[in-house]
């Protein structure tokens, strides 16, 4: 039996690697996290809470474990990187610094790092392949320079102390589990969108940032969850780095209308209010996800309407019942 430690496994793509690992018999989970775990975590997992910044706790919460999935950090929509630079830098630093050195002191078996899609902040390669990353620029974003350094962190201890280990960066999450925010743009796109068009009345638009024309690559964050494990588990994925994606690049406006029609409105009465967007609002976001398919036999399962319908309707339920 595997034991593995789930960091930040009360966050949404926490709580789905958690459902994921659930499902298969061959696991034994333990998640550690500062906030508190929902009852159905702690009717299944073993419950570390603390700080894993501190190393003491880091090594408490790994003692036991063979397997490792590193998903604690502050993330995010694209207003939180611009609000909080140093923090998250500092934050999402501690945490990979504690939590690499927790898994070498205790050797465990296989270390997942969660990196993010935003490492490629700056690509200029499309469909962007693994092997981007030494050639493309460095991010602008402090926060996708945090989650770039945690990857280099991880193949350091790797060179140093062999440290097995799978990168994995999932692109554009969505799905049931985030609330969106008061403020505009602290949390990712789609439960930000379904928000403003849930609040619209007839013959309002519907605001976004900037021109529409970015591109974006929905997952749904039981297909990230899915791949996370995937690769942890797998042989081939030993001392890989992966695209954890859907591969179906849309515009912003388009996912804006896919929104739209789910929240209810008149196809026929979509329009969108342009707003003034951030300093780093990446133009594109495209990646090539055929080294899962290869060596994993991996692939993104959820179509993006589905998702978005599962998602809006998520929203909806958890509006009537605080109401």
């Amino acid at each position: 039996m595997k034991r593995v430690l789930v960091t930040g496994g009360a966050g949404t793509i926490g709580q789905a690697v958690v459902r994921r690992l659930i499902a298969d018999p061959d696991y034994e989970i333990r998640v550690s996290d500062q906030r508190e775990a929902p009852d159905w975590i702690r009717e299944a997992c073993e419950v570390h809470q603390g700080d894993l910044r501190e190393l003491d706790e880091a090594k408490a919460a790994t003692q036991g474990c063979s397997h490792v999935i590193h998903l604690a950090a502050i993330v995010g929509g694209i207003g939180n990187f611009h609000k909080l630079p140093y923090t998250l830098t500092e934050v999402n630093s501690a945490l990979y610094n504690a939590i690499v050195r927790a898994a070498i002191d205790h050797a465990v078996e296989r270390f997942t790092y969660v990196s993010s899609s935003m490492v490629f902040e700056r690509a200029s390669e499309y469909p962007t392949t693994e092997d981007h990353i030494w050639t493309c620029p460095v991010p602008k974003s402090a926060y996708g320079f945090s989650k770039l350094a945690g990857e280099v962190w991880v193949r350091a201890a790797h060179d140093e102390f062999d440290l097995p280990y799978t990168i994995c960066r999932p692109f554009n999450a969505y799905g049931p589990g985030e609330m969106p925010e008061d403020e505009p743009g602290i949390a990712h796109m789609v439960p930000d969108v379904i928000k403003k068009c849930l609040a619209l009345t007839d013959g309002q638009p519907l605001p976004i940032f900037g021109d529409g024309t970015q591109t974006r690559t929905l997952t749904h964050v039981s297909d990230i969850a899915d791949g996370i494990v995937t690769a942890m588990s797998s042989p081939a994925g030993l001392n890989e780095d992966f695209n954890v994606s859907a591969s179906d690049e849309r515009t912003v406006a388009e996912i804006a209308r896919i929104i739209w029609e789910a929240c209810g409105h008149d196809p026929a009465a979509f329009a969108l209010e342009h707003l003034p967007t951030f300093e780093v609002d990446v133009v594109r976001r495209w990646p090539d996800v055929s080294k899962a398919e290869r060596l994993l036999d991996w692939r993104a399962k959820v179509g993006l309407r589905d998702g978005i319908d599962e998602t809006v309707a998520w929203l909806r339920s958890v509006a009537a019942a605080s109401a």
